[in-house]
């Protein structure tokens, strides 16, 4: 079957990786869809294990759509009734991006129209009581080019089931799980966010160190699809839960906000990794190294003048770490992501690499410092 797991824009392809190493065949990548072919049984191996994924869909069927009438047609041509029983739910939502069909209501009203053509078509009845499983239909239309969708997933796969609640300028779990792949963590090599916040980066750092899929503990709407027998569900979280390892690499949080720290351990807690993620409150401005002598990496999100105060307030905080790390941490490996373009600027170092990321709809870059200050 052919599968879709959507993205954060800039994650395609360490989400390609993923699928990859999970041993399925990508067909098409594009701006923050990764389409693949896979058994079944993926359903629930990648809503579980992906950890840059937003979203697993099942791809029913693409085709061109210029006008209502090709909507409809391709719509009801399409297996719906190899998935949606006459009792079960069948709401429709969706996105078009440089198309002649541009209006959303419009396009949910059509293909909500065909779906029932054919289902009633399939069971011989008109009237459709939407009262079992409910089955997500998801469009997508680009260039005039409409694809057709299941949603496996329910709730985004960013939630993990371990954040209820957040700091003030949180990052997504699927970009913070990113920006930890990116560092390229290594064993005995300590990780250091000093603006911890909720705690998110160190918390999916920790996660990744001791190899714990980042789906075990939710569930998802595809569990009560009968095409999928609860017994798979069941076989993949018992073979990831035997697969959680001892971390070799030590983690840090720290926060200048002592209920930001305390939110940080309750959600290291909830997530299972409260025993390989230390979290203390401390300024970043006064950052020390956890263990002295250590090799360490520092991943970390620091306000970008949007949510948290003023610009020329996050500015002086980029002047401030970089002279403080310079200083106290000059060998360090550094991976820090913002939306300002002038920060290599104030922060006083060229990175040697930097990537365009998206922390939600905000354009960040990803700046990575590797290599000792010229």
């Amino acid at each position: 079957m052919l599968l879709v797991a959507t993205c954060l824009f800039g994650l395609e392809g360490i989400l390609g990786e993923e699928i990859d190493k999970l041993g399925y065949k990508r067909i098409e990548t594009i701006d923050g869809r990764v389409t693949f072919e896979a058994p079944l049984e993926a359903i629930a191996v990648c809503n579980i294990r992906l950890r840059t994924a937003e979203r697993l869909l099942i791809k029913l069927g693409s085709f061109r759509a210029y006008t209502f009438d090709d909507l409809f047609e391709g719509t009801k041509k399409l297996n719906w009734s190899d998935y949606i029983g006459k009792n079960d739910a069948f709401p429709v939502k969706g996105h078009s991006i440089r198309s002649k069909l541009f209006s959303i209501p419009d396009c949910q009203k059509i293909i909500k129209k065909a779906v029932v053509n054919s289902l009633s078509a399939k069971y011989n009845i008109r009237i459709f009581p939407e009262t079992g499983v409910k089955y997500q239909i998801e469009f997508f239309i680009l260039n005039d080019v409409a694809t057709l969708m299941i949603d496996t997933s329910g709730a985004g796969l960013h939630k993990r089931g371990y954040r209820a609640l957040s700091g003030m300028a949180p990052i997504r779990e699927t970009l913070a799980s990113t920006m930890v792949k990116l560092s390229r963590m290594r064993d005995n090599v300590i990780i250091c966010d000093p603006l911890c916040g909720s705690g998110t980066i160190a918390i999916e750092a920790a996660m990744q160190a001791c190899n714990i899929a980042p789906g075990i503990k939710r569930s998802f709407s595809a569990e009560d699809f009968p095409i999928l027998d609860k017994s798979v569900w069941k076989n993949e979280r018992e073979r990831a839960l035997s697969e959680i390892t001892e971390p070799l690499t030590k983690i840090f949080g720290s926060d200048i906000d002592p209920e930001a720290v305390e939110l940080a351990r309750n959600n290291a807690r909830k997530a299972g990794v409260s025993h390989c993620v230390e979290f203390k409150v401390a300024d970043a401005r006064e950052f020390v190294s956890p263990i002295e002598g250590a090799r360490g990496t520092i991943i970390t999100n620091p306000p970008y003048g949007e949510h948290l105060g003023e610009l020329s307030e996050a500015r002086e905080l980029y002047k401030a770490l970089g002279r403080h790390f310079e200083k106290n941490i000059p060998s360090w490996q550094m991976y820090i992501i913002t939306s300002d373009e002038l920060f290599e600027r104030y922060f006083g170092r060229r990175s040697d690499k930097k990537r365009v990321l998206y922390n939600g709809m905000i354009k960040c870059n990803f700046y990575q410092f590797f290599k000792p200050k010229r």
